[in-house]
This record gives structure tokens, C-alpha cells and sequence, in this order.
């Protein structure tokens, strides 16, 4: 009884696909709105995230090789986006069958640094 258990818990570790939901993709829209230059790269984000398998919150650099997990237990990564010009914070959370990821702020390279320098990156919510 106990091995069966055991695999049926692997069996599910390591089978079970999550999907990712994204909140506020309207905000990605409202953004490649303002600034038609961004259309694009998100588009192709948007294509990526939507064949994503992940199962534990560094899988997702796996996907996004430039995105970074922000740490100080805010439970937010940054995607870099459009070969670095533009980025994207967003908490997420990992439920049992489903990954939820909620868009925090999006903007420039640039206006990331002046957010970085007002360590802003860990508690924006602009969405």
C-alpha cells in the first residue's frame, strides 16, 4: 500500500500539467496600446506563456531565460521582454493545478531602474 501511494504521488509530481493563468491581460493590452513598438514582443510572450508546463517557480527561467525571481519574499518575478526593453513584474502563485500569474507593473528598461532605485520592485502594484 505504501509504494503505491508512493508512485501515485510521484506519478502526479512529475505528470500533472499546470497551466498558467494570467490576471490583468488587459493591462498588456492597454500598454502595446501606448506604445506600438511593444506590440510584437509581448505578442510573442503571450505565445510562450501559453505552452508553459511549470511546476515550481525556477522553471519559469526555463521558459523565460531572461527573467529573474525578485526574492526579499515578495513572490514576484521580472520578464524581461523585447530583447531587455521593456519589463514586466508579476506576483505569482502556485496552486495545486493551476499557476497564477498577476501583472504588478509593466514599463521601460529605464523606468524599471528609477523603480530599482526607489526599491519599488518588491511592492508596486500599478494594476
Amino acid at each position: 500500500m505504501y509504494y503505491s501511494s508512493l508512485f501515485v504521488n510521484f506519478y502526479y509530481l512529475y505528470t500533472v500539467s499546470m497551466k498558467t493563468r494570467l490576471i490583468k491581460k488587459k493591462s498588456i493590452e492597454d500598454f502595446t496600446h501606448q506604445n506600438a513598438g511593444s506590440r510584437i514582443a509581448f505578442s510573442a510572450w503571450l505565445s510562450l506563456l501559453k505552452m508553459t508546463d511549470w511546476k515550481e517557480p525556477g522553471d519559469m527561467a526555463k521558459t523565460f531565460g531572461s527573467s529573474d525571481l525578485l526574492g526579499n519574499g515578495s513572490n514576484r518575478v521580472l520578464f524581461n521582454i523585447g530583447g531587455n526593453h521593456f519589463r514586466m513584474i508579476c506576483k505569482y502563485h502556485f496552486g495545486n493545478k493551476m499557476i497564477h500569474l498577476y501583472i504588478k507593473w509593466i514599463g521601460t528598461h529605464a523606468a524599471y531602474s528609477e523603480l530599482c532605485n526607489k526599491n519599488g520592485q518588491y511592492t508596486i502594484d500599478a494594476y
